[in-house]
């Protein structure tokens, strides 16, 4: 008897009753049955079974087509954890051959730790030992993989924001991109070093790695940015042509979803500018990862409608709490030749402590 693909319990807490229809994004673009988390667990099930052949085309369509954003489990009345789900089932249907070429590519230069160090010092990412009279334990910035390179700014803006940070140099990948990708096993791994790498609490700018780390290293380890500002607050104020900053935001699926933060970077956006909520912030931006990569055209169509939306809000400033949410706007909004910027909260929030507001 071969192993199941699933885990037993958690395949077995979907009562099909809809529910999560409403709030699945390819679901209400496809209106497909086979597109909604219900659908997709039928599919799980008739996989578990042996009543679909696991090389079956709807298998492989249906698990590269989720966005992984995981809006069905806030919304679910039994529980079920379709993140773990969808990540048991890449593990099985990616294997080898059948994982996305462009993803295992992604996954390879992830791993390459030792290429990190000089390209974020190239980069200059933020670097250093925490302020003086630091905290009773330690707290470490995460500068994930990616992140540092193409987005270096942003360490830089945590570190200014919170001093008491330190920034241990040798850190590699977080391994949320290879659990989202087919290999669970390497992103525990990657995910277990990096608790070993970082001492004390481990904070993040990146929602989705936020989310990996916590479900491996346990909530108490790791905090999102904004969750780790909140209490001390913002300062300053965010001004545009002698006015107060009108900024929206666009949540973290996974940060959302997973971990239940959202009204932290509401509440810091709102102490430095005016805060505008957009009717879909709460939804994918289609980025998802590698799904703009691996899923262009679907990728395209969900960010084409958020940009029409981001515009029609009259904003100055949409705000992301994760890096991929950043490059997928910053994407969008200059095809649309858009006047409105993106920006990680951490500069947004940095940029306003520089200015305060008049007396």
């Amino acid at each position: 008897m071969t192993d199941p693909v699933f885990d037993p319990d958690l395949l077995s807490r979907c009562i099909s009753c809809g529910f999560c229809l409403p709030a699945c994004p390819t679901y209400a673009a496809t209106g497909d049955e086979a597109s909604s988390p219900r659908g997709r667990i039928n599919l799980m099930r008739a996989l578990q079974n042996g009543d679909l052949d696991p090389y079956d085309p709807t298998l492989q369509e249906q698990t590269s087509q989720c966005l992984g954003c995981r809006a069905c489990e806030p919304v679910c009345p039994a529980g079920v954890e379709y993140g773990q789900l969808l990540e048991q089932w890449r593990d099985h249907q990616w294997k080898g051959r059948r994982q996305p070429l462009l993803a295992r590519a992604l996954m390879l230069a992830a791993g390459m730790r030792h290429l990190f160090r000089p390209l974020g010092a190239l980069r200059r990412t933020a670097r250093g030992a925490p302020a003086p009279l630091p905290p009773a334990e330690p707290v470490s910035l995460m500068l994930g993989c990616f992140e540092r390179v193409l987005f270096p700014t942003v360490s830089r803006a945590a570190r200014k924001l919170a001093p008491e940070l330190s920034v241990p140099a040798d850190q590699g990948c977080c391994g949320a991109l290879h659990a989202h990708n087919g290999d669970t096993a390497a992103g525990e791994r990657l995910a277990r070093r990096m608790g070993d790498d970082l001492p004390g609490t481990i904070v993040t700018t990146s929602g989705g790695c936020a989310a990996h780390l916590a479900s491996v290293l346990g909530q108490d380890r790791v905090r999102e940015l904004s969750a780790h500002l909140a209490d001390r607050g913002a300062t300053g104020e965010l001004r545009v042509n002698g006015r107060r900053a009108r900024v929206a935001l666009q949540d973290s699926c996974h940060l959302r979803n997973g971990l239940g933060v959202w009204k932290q970077p509401r509440a810091l956006i709102g102490q430095v500018a005016d805060y505008v909520e957009l009717p879909s912030a709460a939804t994918c931006c289609g980025a998802a990862g590698t799904y703009s990569l691996l899923r262009p055209r679907e990728s395209r169509r969900i960010l084409d409608a958020k940009i029409q939306e981001i515009e029609a809000a009259g904003v100055d400033y949409v705000a992301a709490v994760n890096p991929g949410c950043l490059r997928q706007l910053r994407t969008g909004l200059r095809r649309a030749r858009s006047r409105v910027k993106a920006v990680h909260i951490a500069e947004l929030l940095a940029r306003a402590a520089q200015h305060h507001p008049p007396t």
